[in-house]
């Protein structure tokens, strides 16, 4: 039994590993980012957009490709120390991994690269009230990612000029995680 449950623990560990010949930054395959993402990391210009209490502080619970295209992305946050359940479509831009998304104003959203079994790194610009919030968000498929996932989330915020000072770890941090 024991045997069993380290061949078990090993072989998750090995599945996470990371293999830049499983990127993709182009001509996505949509349908297999469909299913069940957990956020591992955001960041942001306006930093205080994605801390505790703030209006673009997200946990993502999935994402699911509509019927036109688009993507359903479900996700939760904290609204008077309540889980608060949200569901929104993006609309289809028609370039490949880009979308359109009306929540808490106008928002373009754009996959950056994605290992479709193991993560998706986002990039989406809020315009609201006359102000726009560069925010960047590393999903994975597991609750936890190694560190070269990490690091590669880190490379694109440079790439966008976010600082590890504009970068919040979200792992184990979701209040409301039940999965």
């Amino acid at each position: 039994m024991a045997l069993l449950l380290l061949s078990l623990g090993l072989g998750l560990v090995c599945a996470q590993d990371f293999n830049p010949q499983r990127i993709v930054q182009r001509n996505y395959d949509i349908s297999k980012v469909s299913g069940t993402w957990y956020s591992i990391s955001m960041a942001a210009d306006n930093r205080k957009r994605i801390e505790e209490d703030g209006d673009l502080r997200i946990f993502i619970e999935g994402i699911q490709v509509v019927e036109d295209g688009g993507l359903k992305l479900s996700f939760h946050f904290m609204l008077h120390a309540e889980c608060t359940d949200v569901a929104v479509v993006c609309g289809k831009t028609g370039k490949s991994g880009e979308y359109t998304i009306n929540y808490l104003g106008e928002n373009s959203l754009r996959i950056l690269e994605a290992d479709y079994q193991r993560y998706v790194i986002l990039h989406m610009r809020n315009f609201r009230n006359g102000t726009a919030t560069q925010v960047l968000a590393l999903y994975g498929r597991f609750p936890e990612l190694k560190s070269s996932f990490l690091d590669r989330f880190h490379k694109a915020c440079r790439s966008h000029g976010l600082g590890p000072e504009k970068i919040i770890p979200f792992s184990n941090q979701d209040p409301c995680y039940t999965r």
